[in-house]
């Protein structure tokens, strides 16, 4: 159970270490450490989601064979949907932009970029959670280790996510304690969304390959929708690239060497 509570935190303290860089560095993060830190948080998500989570969908199908890999398609399919739907349906502002996007809304521009990252956060938590689900359940191809790995590597993600988050938030006029504060909430949403899953694994054991895979989809929508066009527009993309091949061969290396 230890385990288990500390895994479910080691994501949160990623994203509190990463948030009190504003108290360390200048008030605007230089554009090359932004790319950089992107295309690492996509590496480590994409390589999160095939090894740890679609793969072990996979391998946990009642059916063999190609029916094998339907509730893994499944699943994916819906956990992007889940997202889209959410990002439509919340006022948030991404980083680098000054539009906001889904239902107009009078709140305040920190508030809905806090509201966009926390979008973000919702499906690590809930990936962390799904794993030491199935780790507890003896699902085929989860250990206890491999859980661990892949709350590890979205620790380390969440850490030059934390930066990214705290950094603007500050550009945007707010206090380095603020800016600390609502980066570091930011991340509150993991060990919730974490938590709530492992409680209600029991319920969730026939679907679990689905839950897998649709943490997976979640993560990829969060990819694909957000960290890489922002990190492959502009200058400096190539470090975006960079990043990402580190990050995605870092989160590999971990689950294959804990799992």
């Amino acid at each position: 159970m230890t385990t288990v509570a500390i895994g479910l935190l080691f994501p949160f303290l990623g994203t509190v270490l990463g948030s009190a860089f504003v108290f360390f560095m200048k008030d605007t993060m230089p554009e090359r450490v932004q790319k950089s830190l992107l295309g690492f948080a996509s590496g480590v998500m994409v390589a999160a989601s095939v090894w740890s989570l679609l793969i072990p969908a996979m391998d946990m199908g009642e059916v063999e064979g190609a029916w094998s890999v339907f509730p893994a398609a499944v699943g994916f399919l819906l956990g992007m949907g889940f997202l889209l739907l959410v990002d439509e349906m919340t006022p948030h502002l991404h980083l680098g932009t000054s539009q906001p996007e889904g239902p107009r809304s009078k709140l305040s521009h920190t508030a809905m970029l806090a509201l966009a990252v926390t979008i973000h956060n919702l499906p690590e938590g809930m990936a962390v959670g799904v794993v030491f689900a199935g780790a507890d359940q003896g699902a085929a191809g989860i250990s206890l280790a491999s859980a661990v790995a892949v709350s590890l590597g979205i620790a380390i993600q969440n850490i030059p996510e934390g930066a990214i988050i705290s950094m603007p938030m500050r550009v945007e006029g707010n206090s380095r304690w603020r800016s600390f504060a609502i980066g570091s909430l930011s991340g509150a949403v993991e060990p919730v969304g974490g938590l709530a899953v492992i409680l209600l694994a029991s319920l969730l054991t026939p679907i679990l390959p689905y839950m897998l895979s649709f943490a997976a989809g979640a993560m990829f929508y969060v990819v694909v929708e957000e960290l890489i066009p922002e990190a492959s527009s502009g200058k400096h993309t190539n470090l975006s690239t960079i990043g990402f091949a580190i990050g995605f061969v870092l989160m590999m290396v971990l689950d294959v060497v804990m799992g």
